[in-house]
């Protein structure tokens, strides 16, 4: 429980910071969490993914308060992406309970690989002047919520860059992707409840493949830190925490691959 306590307050802070779910930190610590407890070894990634997701619900909420008293989300964009979003959402759980462990975990490694590379970099979103459609819209959104609810991330390493090309401000792209976060984490979760309640040897406290004692320390402390991020991230300078942070992401990954 300490540790999940731990998790939640870094992860709260992350996405307060970078306009991400956290989960690209919570799931890869999950994951060697829950091994060191000794849950089911067939369960222990969509587990991970799904009690992300779950606790990105809080960390979201937060964050995206926070965003909006600061005056950064625009609410239209966030209302348009919405439906696309929450269909990839549920599309990304079904996906994950279908396919083998070994495939999930590798499409994880590759996605820290990527955002830690990219990270490391400091690379920013180049920004466009294009104006998409509804349909483009809602195609890219439903392609974002596929891939965030399979590896059970807020998704905002997807939709910034996206914000961006569509020639958002960055401040502005931050503050939507985390509000895109939330019907991203409330669709996957919901999703993965259900279709873990038909798993039989599932831990004692779950919610479907929502392992509840490690939602609870990570959405509880997560809960005060995602508003300090978020107001970090208009003070510090953030590429050069990037550059910190994808350290972190590489030495998770090379754990992963490691086990």
């Amino acid at each position: 429980m300490v540790a999940s306590l731990v998790l939640g307050m870094f992860s709260g802070l992350i996405a307060g910071l970078f306009g991400i779910g956290g989960g690209i930190i919570i799931v890869p610590v999950l994951v060697l969490l829950f091994k060191v407890q000794g849950l089911p070894h067939d369960l222990i990634m969509i587990m991970a993914i799904a009690t992300s997701l779950a606790a990105i619900i809080i960390t979201a909420t937060s964050s995206v308060l926070a965003h909006h008293r600061l005056g950064s989300v625009l609410w239209d964009k966030v209302f348009r992406l919405i439906p696309g979003i929450m269909l990839g959402a549920i599309v990304g759980a079904v996906v994950a309970d279908s396919i083998n462990t070994g495939l999930l975990k590798a499409i994880l490694i590759a996605h820290l690989l990527y955002v830690g590379t990219e990270m490391a970099l400091a690379r920013q979103p180049k920004p466009g002047s294009e104006n998409y459609s509804k349909l483009t819209d809602f195609g890219v959104a439903s392609l974002i919520g596929l891939f965030s609810s399979l590896v059970g991330i807020g998704g905002g390493t997807l939709t910034v860059p996206y914000l961006v090309h569509c020639h958002y401000a960055m401040r502005n792209a931050i503050a939507i992707a985390a509000a895109c976060t939330l019907p991203i984490a409330v669709g996957g979760t919901l999703s993965y409840m259900v279709l873990g309640m038909r798993v039989a040897h599932i831990p004692e406290w779950s919610f479907g493949y929502v392992y509840g004692p490690a939602f609870a320390g990570v959405a509880l402390s997560s809960l005060f830190t995602a508003p300090i991020g978020a107001k970090l991230a208009h003070k510090l300078p953030a590429l050069k925490l990037k550059r910190y942070f994808s350290v972190l992401i590489f030495i998770l990954a090379a754990k992963l691959i490691w086990q």
